[in-house]
């Protein structure tokens, strides 16, 4: 119930001018967020680098109203990709979600959605690193896995988050658990109708971990996004079962979320990966972030009454 409140409250235009305007309500946004622009992101990816982690990188935009905003995001991210490889940085991929480069459009949206899509890719390959297609709500979902296949023709490596939540998703990942596949298996953070989602959360656990024995037992590149313990640990039985070495998986985290989590698991010689936003448009994502976990709510909170 306080997860639909929450993801209702996201698509308010008047909650998010209040919040967004709250110069005490950014400072707590900040653990969650990179920041708001690239130097903040750099500097970010930078320090997490250093520290034995991998990043991915996401610019925060979504429901892009027309053709030029949708280039424009599209051109933010090859800046990105030029500023990452010149930064030596170049191992850090980015996340791209394809609403915020046109998806979305009334007319031509898919066609424009993909051609940005596509020059996202080739900085990415010019840079030596790599590219995720994040996924959004059901309505989306067909739609974004025919634009993945058609930017997997050029750039085979490129790779897509799949939600457990969705009654569908085990048959995707049967679809995507190929040579050279790179799936990103998260839970889900969007408010949908029973009749495509499971409607809680034990179904949803039991979901990804049906899904997670699909990926281990394929041969793709499965990436575990989840900061449940359980989960991790069953990800871990699962690719010693399959006899996956520690550079045949990864683990994703959200940045601010679980760090000694974070810490503990690259130093035991797993790869970890942090998903790092950044951007002006971060009350969208900072929103679902607080309904996924009621201890993020308590945080908020916390933060505020301190």
């Amino acid at each position: 119930m306080l997860g639909s409140l929450i993801l209702s409250a996201s698509r308010s235009p008047r909650l998010r001018d209040a919040v967004t305007t709250v110069p005490l309500t950014r400072r707590v946004v900040d653990r969650f967020v990179a920041g708001e622009g690239l130097p903040d992101a750099i500097a970010v990816a930078a320090d997490l680098t250093a520290r034995g982690l991998l990043v991915t990188v996401d610019h925060l935009g979504e429901d892009t109203r027309d053709a030029a905003s949708a280039a424009a995001v599209a051109a933010a991210y090859t800046g990105l990709l030029d500023r990452l490889a010149g930064e030596g940085l170049a191992g850090v991929e980015v996340s791209i979600k394809l609403s915020a480069v046109g998806q979305a459009l009334p007319r031509d949206g898919g066609r424009i959605a993909l051609e940005n899509a596509r020059a996202v890719c080739a900085a990415a390959a010019r840079a030596g690193t790599t590219v995720t297609v994040d996924m959004e709500d059901h309505t989306t979902v067909d739609a974004t896995l025919e634009t993945l296949r058609d930017l997997r023709a050029d750039h085979p490596w490129v790779g897509v988050a799949l939600q457990s939540m969705l009654r569908r998703t085990e048959g995707d990942c049967r679809d995507l658990a190929g040579p050279g596949s790179r799936v990103r298996l998260v839970k889900g953070a969007y408010a949908e109708p029973v009749s495509v989602a499971f409607g809680t959360a034990g179904e949803v656990d039991r979901a990804y971990v049906r899904c997670l024995r699909i990926l281990m037992s394929g041969q793709g590149y499965p990436m575990v996004a989840s900061h449940d313990p359980r989960m991790i640990e069953i990800a871990g039985a699962l690719a010693a079962e399959h006899h996956r070495g520690p550079d045949d998986l990864e683990y994703q985290m959200l940045y601010g979320i679980r760090t000694d989590e974070q810490s503990r698991l690259a130093s035991g010689g797993s790869r970890v990966r942090i998903y790092l936003p950044y951007g002006t448009d971060w009350y969208g994502y900072f929103m679902r972030r607080l309904a996924e976990r009621p201890a993020n709510v308590a945080f908020f909170l916390r933060a505020l009454a301190g």
